[in-house]
């Protein structure tokens, strides 16, 4: 019996980084990286701004309106 809670347990349970999954963003009015790294990553949004730049293959740091970005996983 315990065997069998065990690998039912195994096989409901699966790992997780707590990363998620990568989403689309389409960049607003106002919107900067900046702003856009501070509402979708936490702690310092100098490291969600490299995620941006990297993931999007952008040379700089401007972003326009109605542009689409993939904002990297966690």
């Amino acid at each position: 019996m315990i065997a069998l809670v065990a690998v039912i347990a195994f096989s409901v349970v699966r790992t997780s980084n707590g990363a998620g999954r990568e989403q689309r963003y389409v960049v607003k009015p106002a919107d900067t990286l900046w702003s856009i790294a501070s509402s979708h990553y936490g702690g310092d949004p100098r490291e969600g701004v490299w995620k941006l730049r990297h993931r999007n293959h952008l040379a700089g740091t401007t972003v326009r309106v109605g542009e689409k970005l993939t904002l990297p996983a966690g």
